[in-house]
């Protein structure tokens, strides 16, 4: 079994549409994949009705967005159920927040003499989105000539050291927990800055975390032992993602993650 349980769409800050997701997922000979939009589940519909055409396997989930010390923190919620109160008032709530966001990062890049305008990242972004992201503002730069590349725009302007960026706070990690159990699923903890894992993990253990994100595309080998060991120690589930936004990411499935590597996480989530 080939998983990717790690992918964005339109609906937050892909490029592609949820179909178009499914798609490019079952031609890269994908089994299971995961739909984790940034604090939004509204693309899982789409993605459903897309499945239903290929063999493939719809994980629903989402990655909510918090913060630790300035630095993002992300907890992806696996199995959730999108119609459960909590969920969908955090979504509202988010969405506002990611647009607040986004209009002090333009104002952030105004002061350095970089002139984007609100209403052209939300065109970019496409009648589809329902939350507002960095790369949206990226592909805006590119258009206005400020940068060559949506990597070259997060590498100058507007990524996580710069002064533009704003950090995606709408909650604490461990309330972004406590939503996803609400919701029924299970939360486990995105691309974990390694640094930090030792110092948070006993709160956020104790706050009701299920598990890390292990594998991922350009982790060395070293790393992932080591990424293993705390999840065993911890007895943590894991898990692992491509975390693909489209095709400027790598061609879906190039990378996968395999049944025997996260079957805890699989029982976990009755599959």
């Amino acid at each position: 079994m080939r998983l990717d349980l790690h992918l964005h769409s339109q609906a937050s800050d892909g490029s592609e549409p949820p179909s178009g997701v499914v798609e490019a997922a079952a031609a890269g000979r994908l089994d299971v994949i995961a739909l984790t939009d940034h604090d939004t589940t509204q693309g899982l519909d789409g993605a459903r009705a897309a499945a239903a055409r290929v063999p493939i396997e719809i994980v629903s989930g989402i990655e909510i967005s918090t913060a630790h010390a300035g630095r993002g923190l992300h907890i992806l919620g696996y199995f959730v159920d999108p119609s459960t109160p909590r969920l969908r008032a955090y979504e509202t709530r988010a969405r506002h927040r990611r647009e607040e966001r986004m209009r002090e990062m333009i104002q952030r890049l105004a002061v350095r003499g970089v002139h984007v305008r609100y209403e052209s990242v939300v065109e970019i972004a496409g009648p589809s989105r329902r939350s507002l992201g960095r790369p949206h503002l990226a592909r805006a730069l590119v258009a206005e000539g400020y940068a060559d590349s949506v990597p070259d725009a997060f590498d100058r302007l507007i990524g996580n050291r710069h002064p533009a960026y704003v950090p995606t706070a709408f909650v604490s990690a461990e309330e972004a927990i406590r939503i996803i159990l609400e919701s029924g699923g299970i939360p486990i903890w995105a691309h974990p800055p390694y640094e930090l894992l030792e110092g948070l993990l006993p709160g956020l253990k104790l706050a009701g975390l299920r598990g890390i994100e292990v594998y991922r595309p350009r982790t060395s080998p070293e790393r992932i032992l080591s990424l293993e060991r705390i999840a065993r120690s911890w007895n943590l589930l894991m898990t692992g993602g491509s975390d693909w936004h489209g095709p400027d990411s790598g061609t879906l499935g190039e990378f996968c993650v395999f049944g025997d590597e996260v079957a805890g996480f699989l029982e976990a989530g009755g599959m």
